[in-house]
């Protein structure tokens, strides 16, 4: 991992850090690749089975580099051709977050907006610490969120997203709970223990079960109802022929822990 971006592995999880606090982890060029770069690794490692995506410092992410955008438009073409490849990129990313065949999980803490936003809301599950608050309010600059607006509207109703939207006003860590944009909402104190703890629960899953799980989840959501069914019938029974998931119904109608060997 490059400085701007630290790994720590332990018990099956691989822990992500954000390390740039002086522009509040921000999204820049160098830490979309290195985020990227370090997804590939992750998913090609077969002693990964969790992700924890955080950041250093008083905050999780305030979104993209502002400075790094400000200076592209003193290109010939006013930075369109690199406002383009900027997001696209960072769409990419979120996109990848949602197809990594292992479940990522934001631990968020101090402020989460605009592209950090997205990021969050892009994650499988997060845990945020009392306090920490969440926008999209690229607006209150000039500049409507809409890319941050593809995974927020995935996470949480529509009116709420829009008044976040249009009002650039932020939301407490209570209320993303509430709107379904966090899982869990946590004493600071305690926001490294209890997101170590969900994700080592996660880890300690059969492997191979959470990664169809994984991927079934994101496509039926996006299925009508009967193909949806027909989808994911088809995934369960796939599932039941595993040589682990016998091993594990065995265990509990054994009444003990199953002991996989994926």
């Amino acid at each position: 991992m490059s400085d701007i971006l630290l790994r720590h592995d332990e018990n099956a999880v691989a822990s992500l850090t954000m390390n740039t606090p002086r522009s509040l982890n921000a999204l820049s060029e160098e830490m979309l690749a290195a985020l990227d770069a370090a997804l590939d690794d992750i998913e090609s490692d077969d002693s990964i089975r969790a992700v924890v995506l955080k950041g250093a410092g008083k905050a999780f992410c305030a979104g993209h580099d502002l400075k790094q955008m400000t200076a592209a438009r003193q290109a010939p073409d006013g930075g369109r051709a690199y406002f383009n490849d900027l997001f696209a990129t960072c769409g990419g990313l979120m996109t990848r977050i949602t197809k990594l065949p292992k479940p990522v999980i934001a631990q968020v803490h101090g402020i989460a907006t605009a592209a950090g936003c997205q990021l969050v809301a892009s994650c499988d599950m997060a845990v945020a610490a009392s306090g920490t608050r969440f926008g999209v309010n690229g607006v209150n600059i000039g500049l409507f969120c809409s890319t941050p607006m593809v995974a927020l509207t995935r996470n949480i109703p529509r009116k709420q997203a829009f008044e976040m939207l249009t009002t650039g006003e932020f939301i407490d860590a209570t209320r993303a709970r509430e709107l379904g944009l966090v899982n869990r909402v946590v004493p600071e104190s305690e926001l490294e223990s209890e997101t170590r703890a969900l994700a080592e629960k996660v880890a300690g899953q059969l492997g191979v079960a959470v990664k169809i799980g994984k991927e079934s989840f994101y496509k039926q959501a996006e299925m009508p109802l009967e193909e949806a069914y027909a989808y994911t019938g088809a995934n369960m029974a796939e599932n039941m022929l595993f040589r682990e998931t016998e091993k594990g119904i065995a265990a509990f109608l054994d009444k003990r822990k199953p002991e996989w060997d994926q």
